[in-house]
């Protein structure tokens, strides 16, 4: 099965949905987003109109990981105020940063009830994460670098509740990375500028990939991503 296939087979649950980026993103390869959580109606209104069929679960605090429609996929980008250089910096403490936990919460709901579901391995939904953030989550936290440290470690729990990610040494962390678990998990992260994809501003965003169950998240960043970008930045690499 080719890669346009298998994403054709897939299906995703889009947290902190805003206008639908990431399921317009996936529709394109075939991948249908089946229900999003958003609390803003204007954005809801949007996604309505763009998606007809995909159904809106409302405040993502509210949700349950164990009562949504399981999918293969859950995306997100959690609110960036509190990581961004431009805010007060509160970091994953404050209010709307700290969202991301939710969708970590959400993850790891989900696949405890497949677990009690009989299903095990790479049937376990999700079997991907994706988030999006902005680059200020890199010197966030104190100390510097200390809150991506834990969205690293918070994730990689999802897979082994009581692995650790250690800091950087040296500081700071790279603009792209990866971490592999053995055959059985893989996470990747890239930094990736928005005037290189048709958008006539410079916007940089993190973009972060984990598969709970393969090594595949590095070939959705890397390996595809570089034949696009063929001078892309250095990586840092944890082998856990």
């Amino acid at each position: 099965m080719s890669n346009v296939e298998l994403a054709a087979a897939m299906t995703m649950g889009s947290l902190f949905d805003g206008i639908g980026g990431f399921p317009l993103g996936a529709a394109r390869y075939g991948i249908k987003t089946i229900w999003a959580s958003e609390i803003e109606p204007f954005p809801m209104e949007v996604t309505k109109r763009r998606f007809p069929s995909m159904v809106h679960k409302g405040d993502i605090t509210k949700l349950s990981g164990k009562l949504l429609f399981p999918v293969d996929i859950i995306c997100g980008g959690s609110p960036c105020q509190d990581l961004s250089v431009a805010g007060a910096r509160a970091g994953l403490s404050g209010a709307r940063s700290g969202l991301f936990m939710e969708q970590i919460r959400i993850i790891k709901e989900m696949r405890t009830a497949e677990r009690e579901r009989g299903r095990t391995g790479v049937q376990i939904r999700p079997r991907y994460m994706a988030w999006e953030n902005v680059p200020g989550a890199f010197s966030s936290g104190s100390p510097k670098g200390e809150d991506f440290r834990i969205v690293l470690e918070e994730i990689l729990r999802v897979y082994d509740g009581s692995a650790t990610i250690p800091r950087p040494f040296p500081y700071p962390w790279h603009d792209a990375g990866e971490i592999q678990a053995g055959s059985s998990f893989s996470l990747a992260w890239r930094c990736l500028d928005a005037q290189f994809w048709g958008v006539a501003q410079r916007r940089k965003r993190i973009f972060l990939v984990a598969d709970f169950a393969g090594n595949t998240a590095p070939k959705f960043l890397f390996d595809v991503l570089d034949e696009l970008l063929p001078n892309g930045p250095e990586r840092g690499k944890f082998l856990i």
